[in-house]
């Protein structure tokens, strides 16, 4: 891959708010009777994430629940000059475009390939970028926002609402891209609620996936945790079987990953109905679980984990003509196994 050239501008902005010059990035937190969660809110200047891959609402730093863990960097080290992450020694190390914590969303990119260099395309989640050359995309460079759109934050004692609002006559792209994140009240249960409203003068026909970086209780990934959907799974390319193995409707880990150990695949055999898209992680070695649902079919799902961190990442279809308007939701349960 070729060495990706960062303008001093952007290599400041890009920093993430773990550096030393940002130890406390703009947040939220929020609770109920029996969980307690943290999240990042966005702002351009002092905001945790700034990079231009990830939707920037909704970035949940922290869970907790029952005394266990469920979020939180599944990095240690973060450095401007890093496409997509590294390994040094003992350290993961991510770049600025992905070092990012939680359940979070990335967004098809729309109208790259027609851009000339110089012109724009769409990223909904974090706005406007400019087309610096004529090199394919990929989501690991940092693009420069020529338009991020006006951000609005709505805090309440268990909800938070981001609202961004993005008016482009020049491209033909304006949207109203709507996001709450809120806790069930007396229930271990998070529900992620998304409107997006079409109000440019192009179609947007995009797809968006959740990449549910989940680091539980500060865990390895080791060969407790088992991975339940409800089809029969089919993968490609294979697992490493010696790693982890597919038995009919589950992926189980087969031991603790170390190094650079890495468990990536495409997951297939879904159908085209919101029951698939049902996905449970449990570890038995913590004795802890989650279930996340969606009231949308998966057109896509993948798998992917290192040492650190476990992610499963169903994808969803989004399409909007101008002046309609569309939803969808995720619902995230967290729960103990017994002991």
């Amino acid at each position: 891959m070729k060495a990706i050239a960062y303008t001093i501008m952007s290599l400041i902005t890009a920093l993430p708010a773990l550096a030393e010059a940002n130890p406390t990035p703009p947040h939220a937190e929020i609770a109920n009777s029996v969980m307690q969660v943290k999240l990042y809110l966005p702002d351009a200047t002092t905001g945790f994430y700034r990079g231009t891959r990830f939707d920037w609402s909704g970035v949940v730093a922290d869970l907790q629940y029952a005394g266990h863990s469920y979020y939180g960097p599944w990095f240690t080290q973060t450095d401007p000059t890093v496409s997509d992450f590294v390994y040094r020694g003992a350290e993961i190390v991510a770049g600025p475009c992905s070092a990012i914590t939680g359940p979070v969303e990335e967004f098809t990119v729309l109208g790259y390939d027609e851009a000339k260099p110089g012109g724009t395309f769409l990223k909904i989640g974090v706005g406007l970028l400019r087309k610096p050359d004529d090199e394919p995309y990929t989501a690991y460079r940092l693009y420069e926002i020529m338009n991020g759109g006006k951000w609005s934050v709505k805090k309440s004692k268990d909800a938070v609402e981001f609202t961004q609002e993005l008016h482009d006559a020049s491209s033909g792209y304006g949207y109203v891209y709507h996001k709450k994140l809120s806790l069930v009240a007396g229930k271990p249960q998070m529900l992620i609620e998304h409107s997006f409203k079409n109000v440019g003068t192009r179609a947007i026909h995009t797809s968006v996936y959740d990449h549910n970086f989940l680091v539980l209780d500060k865990q390895p990934t080791d060969a407790g945790f088992t991975i339940t959907l409800p089809f029969t799974i089919a993968t490609h390319p294979p697992v490493e079987k010696e790693l982890a193995e597919i038995r009919k409707n589950q992926v189980v880990f087969l031991k603790t990953l170390t190094g650079q150990d890495r468990v990536y695949t495409s997951i297939e055999g879904f159908g085209n109905t919101p029951e698939d898209y049902k996905v449970r992680i449990e570890n038995s070695t913590v004795k802890a679980g989650m279930l996340i649902t969606a009231d949308r079919p998966p057109a896509k799902m993948s798998l992917w984990s290192i040492r650190s961190v476990i992610a499963v990442e169903p994808f969803i279809d989004i399409s909007a003509e101008p002046g309609s308007q569309l939803t969808w939701q995720y619902h995230y349960d967290y729960y103990t196994l017994p002991r």
